[in-house]
């Protein structure tokens, strides 16, 4: 309904009360309603949900058309991103919030900082989703309230043309509101488990859950050693109880993003049910390093499974975990993407080691010979040393091609020696280049950074604490904060306008009129910022 079309309905609803509602006032009514567009998270869930499925066909049609996220520990932290997005490119189109179980247990949970071993309270992350749509909102509203303000002014001069531009900027409107991606881990617990959070996510907003092939109590962040993995009909019983969820909430085309962490996890909890020859159970047994049994005399309580006709006994650890032969996980990788997609999964993730885009690729070609159109989500993560890669790989390339590196030390090639050299030019201009070459060869749909803002965040304000407590003194934040503010027009500098007060004002002129006492009087001091 257009901005003018509901002013007049409004109008005639408050006539058919005989006067007895003649103090509300149809366009404050109309204004509120534009401020409020998404009534509930299963509204935005629905409507985030049909973002991504367009996404990922024009993605189909063209791999140019990828999409970004970063990851979020706040509901400040997103508003402002997507602030920032419309700031810089004047849309928000394929870029997303994407948001981070490992900065959830690390900067979220009642216990303080924890480790990304799915310790945290499992409420925290439905939470920390309604809290980033809640300031997304109050993102819509405050910037439509400054298109109110304006228009306001434009009937007071009597600018019929600046007037109609904003009355069509206003129907025209583009909401902050873009998809999330929200982080399950592992399910926390078994599947019914997974189906009660699942639906807590979604309730709060979610259309994409991202879930992981761990075991939910070994649980381990995806860039750290003892991942444990369980056998696919484990994880495709949680698979299906998220599909569950968003069936059952109505959100009929949510995406699931499954993770395979098996390139790095080397262990299992347990070995696969298998009824035949061949099927998942089979093929998940048959990377198991094992032992052939020759001598019944020494099995002592051990577990023994066929293997072609022979015997064996899978190789179990103090731990009572047992582990997969070396040089598998790849091919482990493949398989479970494979079992994801002929499953239920519209997405999928590879936990890699590093950021390169053939082994990455190498494993996408495969997938793509049974599912054409297999997609990743990839981790851009800060858990990598990108510098040192990079370089070491444009240092491989260089070596392979027979251009002499005698001047580079390969294990050295972070140093600062290096820096203005043109290896490392090469391998910066690769880095800048990765989201879209991965997106080209990769099959990489969705490029994330996990954890940007605990960086930067950290990176900030250190630099602000050793400027304002050392010899910069009150120069250290008004030069390098304040005035770059002013100077780079970041709309924080007025950090009450951002807080609401303003969206506070025009209520209490709605409610109170002439008699409402505003804050945004002549004696406030944000009015310094007004140039």
């Amino acid at each position: 309904m257009t901005y003018q079309n509901n002013i007049a309905q409004t109008g005639q609803l408050i006539a058919g009360y005989n006067g007895t509602w003649n103090g509300i006032s149809p366009e404050a009514v109309a204004r509120m309603r534009a401020q409020n567009r998404f009534q509930t998270g299963l509204d935005i869930a629905r409507y985030t949900a049909a973002i991504m499925r367009r996404d990922m066909a024009a993605y189909d049609r063209d791999p140019a058309n990828y999409t970004q996220s970063l990851g979020c520990w706040h509901g400040f932290i997103g508003q402002q991103k997507m602030i920032s997005i419309k700031k810089h490119f004047g849309s928000t189109e394929r870029r997303y919030l994407y948001l981070s179980g490992w900065m959830v247990a690390a900067l979220r949970s009642e216990f303080g900082p924890l480790p990304d071993q799915s310790m945290h309270e499992k409420t925290s992350v439905p939470a920390l989703i309604e809290e980033l749509y809640t300031f997304l909102r109050q993102a819509d509203a405050r910037e439509l309230g400054m298109m109110f303000r304006e228009l306001d002014k434009a009937r007071e001069s009597g600018d019929a043309v600046a007037e109609q531009r904003l009355i069509h900027a206003i129907d025209n409107h583009q909401t902050h509101i873009v998809p999330i991606i929200a982080d399950i881990d592992a399910g926390f617990g078994n599947a019914e488990a997974t189906y009660l959070l699942a639906k807590k996510m979604i309730e709060a907003g979610a259309c994409a859950l991202q879930i992981e092939n761990q075991v939910s109590d070994e649980k381990q962040c995806g860039h750290q050693d003892g991942k444990v993995t369980v056998p696919h009909e484990d994880f495709l019983a949680k698979v299906r109880a998220c599909r569950y969820a968003f069936l059952e909430l109505g959100v009929e085309d949510g995406i699931i993003v499954t993770r395979t962490d098996s390139l790095g996890a080397g262990l299992t909890k347990q070995i696969a049910v298998s009824n035949a020859p061949g099927d998942l159970g089979d093929q998940y047994n048959s990377y198991l390093d094992c032992d052939e049994v020759t001598d019944l005399s020494t099995i002592n309580g051990d577990v023994v499974i066929n293997r072609g006709g022979k015997l064996m006994k899978p190789k179990r650890l103090p731990s009572n975990l047992f582990q997969f032969r070396e040089g598998t996980g790849a091919d482990r990788c493949v398989m479970d993407c494979i079992a994801s997609l002929d499953n239920g999964a519209d997405l999928l993730w590879i936990e890699t080691e590093k950021p390169h885009i053939e082994q990455i690729a190498s494993m996408v070609d495969r997938i793509r010979e049974v599912h054409p159109t297999a997609k990743l989500v990839y981790n851009n993560s800060p858990s990598f040393n990108w510098t040192l890669n990079f370089r070491q790989q444009v240092f491989d390339a260089w070596k392979e091609a027979g251009k002499d590196v005698s001047g580079f030390e390969r294990d050295r090639l972070m140093s600062m020696d290096y820096d203005d050299t043109e290896l490392a030019e090469e391998a910066d201009e690769r880095i800048r280049t990765f989201q879209r070459d991965a997106a080209k060869r990769a099959g990489i749909f969705h490029h994330l950074i996990t954890l940007p803002t605990y960086h930067t965040a950290a990176l900030s304000t250190d630099n602000l604490a050793k400027e304002y407590f050392g010899d910069e003194g009150m120069l250290g934040y008004v030069k390098n904060v304040q005035r770059a503010e002013i100077r780079q027009g970041i709309a924080c500098v007025k950090h009450q306008n951002m807080s609401g007060s303003d969206i506070g004002d025009d209520h209490k002129e709605y409610f109170a009129g002439e008699a409402a006492l505003k804050a945004g009087g002549a004696h406030n001091t944000m009015n310094q910022f007004a140039a």
